[in-house]
């Protein structure tokens, strides 16, 4: 049986992730029209940690550690909750363009509170990626921002959501060296489900009238960009600094773009897809990994033996 070396499962669990939130923009955008921001986050947060809750009795997942609680909490209230919840609410405020420029602030963020907070390393190659791809968030987020402006409430709410999202990976990071990748995913969509219950009777009143595609996508968002990719990430943010794993989701924009061509026929400009290459050209280079072998230099003759 072939061996798979941790660094390539934790590649492919991050590129999972990556796959599954760029699919849940589309499904936002579809679900978002029957639903408001805070029963949507609700239910799908629901489907999630039935999901996830299942996974667990399966396992036989014990409640994870309490040196661990604190951090599961943090990434539950700020990341599962508020994130979901704002996130939402900015979309049904700003064009898809401006979301995804304003919440993709969030990898810069966490590079800046991990280097400063887990003391994350900050290597030339990892700054550079991050500069190409937040120069593709830009080129794709302007040229699919629509030309009647944008709504100042919009924005502040996907900043809002970026900066919960950069907060809440900070704070999952320690707590998944002291419990299992399985408990902080589970316990923190717990937690952010029940912060999220005040959206209990809104929620009941717009599933009733909802129509089925909206509610189906409702329950994708909640089984597969939460419980799957939540759960993927946090096997690969375990395994690797959060700089590096949040340089990943810089991938997201441009992803994005294709599954809006091929699922809604919006066909991207020139400039998108220029957009979207260097969002990938930079998640590339920021994952990459110098030579280590120290070459010679042309002026460096080998040296022989001294014979004494």
């Amino acid at each position: 049986m072939m061996n798979v070396s941790p660094s390539r499962l934790a590649a492919a669990a991050a590129t999972v992730t990556v796959v599954l939130w760029a699919s849940a923009f589309v499904s936002i955008r579809s679900a978002g029209a029957a639903y408001s921001p805070g029963a949507l986050a609700l239910g799908r947060l629901l489907a999630g940690a039935l999901t996830l809750g299942a996974i667990c009795l399966v396992r036989r997942e014990g409640w994870p550690p309490r040196a661990a609680w604190r951090g599961i909490a943090i990434s539950g209230l700020l990341w599962f909750g508020f994130y979901m919840v704002a996130l939402n609410w900015g979309e049904q405020q700003v064009d898809a363009g401006t979301a995804a420029l304003v919440v993709n602030v969030g990898p810069l963020l966490i590079a800046l509170l991990g280097a400063r907070l887990l003391g994350d390393p900050m290597p030339p190659r990892l700054l550079a990626g991050m500069a190409v791809s937040f120069a593709g968030a830009v080129t794709v987020g302007l040229s699919m921002s629509g030309g009647d402006g944008s709504s100042l409430l919009g924005v502040v709410l996907c900043l809002l959501a970026a900066v919960a999202y950069a907060s809440g990976v900070v704070a999952q990071k320690p707590a998944l060296g002291r419990a299992s990748v399985v408990q902080v995913t589970t316990f923190g969509c717990l937690v952010g489900a029940v912060a999220c219950l005040p959206f209990t009777g809104q929620l009941l009143h717009e599933a009733a009238r909802a129509p089925l595609p909206a509610t189906l996508n409702m329950v994708y968002l909640g089984v597969f960009p939460t419980a799957l990719a939540f759960t993927t990430w946090a096997y690969a943010l375990s395994r690797t600094t959060a700089s590096r794993m949040g340089a990943t989701t810089y991938a997201v924009p441009a992803l994005v773009v294709l599954m809006s061509w091929l699922a809604l026929g919006e066909v991207p400009g020139p400039v998108t897809l220029v957009g979207g290459a260097l969002c990938l050209a930079g998640v590339a280079v920021s994952r990459s990994r110098p030579n280590r072998r120290t070459p010679r230099t042309a002026h460096e003759e080998p040296r022989p033996e001294r014979v004494s």
